[in-house]
């Protein structure tokens, strides 16, 4: 990799950092190719990436970012997780670390919080923004719903109270 190519991974990597809000780092204790491959499908599925670099040109791109502290997590053979949603990287990871022991949860970095490997399954088991959003909009909708069930069992009820007056009388 000659030194346009690193000024390039750095600046790409600089970008994507500053868009981010929340970075994990793992480090890879010798998975295959394959299942590699696996977790990184499994990351773009929950809108996240997957990223291995060089832990140099990795510190380099934290720089100016607010993931500047977790720069010394990156020793040995690292990667970073990120992904818009808060909590959707820090799900999969933690799911394919459950199933996977070739991958170890380092830490990462909610802005400019720093997250121990603890914090990030942590961060892992609360809901994601979609899951909160539902909830949000169940909770809004729930007393209308509520509302409209109520002011229709009177109504309900007399229509009962005719009908079996109206079966009384046909037999």
């Amino acid at each position: 990799m000659d030194r346009n190519q690193k000024s390039e991974v750095v600046s790409a990597l600089n970008a994507h950092l500053g868009e981010v809000a929340v970075v994990v780092v793992t480090r890879n204790l010798g998975m295959t190719v394959a299942q590699s491959t696996v977790l990184r499908q499994k990351m773009r599925e929950a809108g996240a990436t997957y990223k291995v670099t060089k832990n140099r040109l990795a510190r380099i791109a934290l720089d100016g970012t607010p993931y500047a502290g977790i720069s010394d997590l990156l020793t040995g053979p690292t990667a970073l997780s990120s992904s818009a949603d808060p909590v959707a990287a820090a799900k999969v990871v933690v799911e394919f670390a459950k199933t996977n022991d070739k991958l170890e949860i380092v830490g990462g970095a909610m802005g400019e919080t720093l997250l121990n490997a603890e914090g990030v399954k942590a961060l892992a088991s609360m809901p994601s923004l979609d899951e909160l959003r539902a909830k949000l909009v169940g909770l809004i909708q729930a007393p209308a719903t509520k509302l409209a069930t109520v002011t229709q069992a009177p109504a309900a009820q007399l229509a009962r109270v005719f009908n079996a007056y109206a079966e009384k009388d046909a037999a």
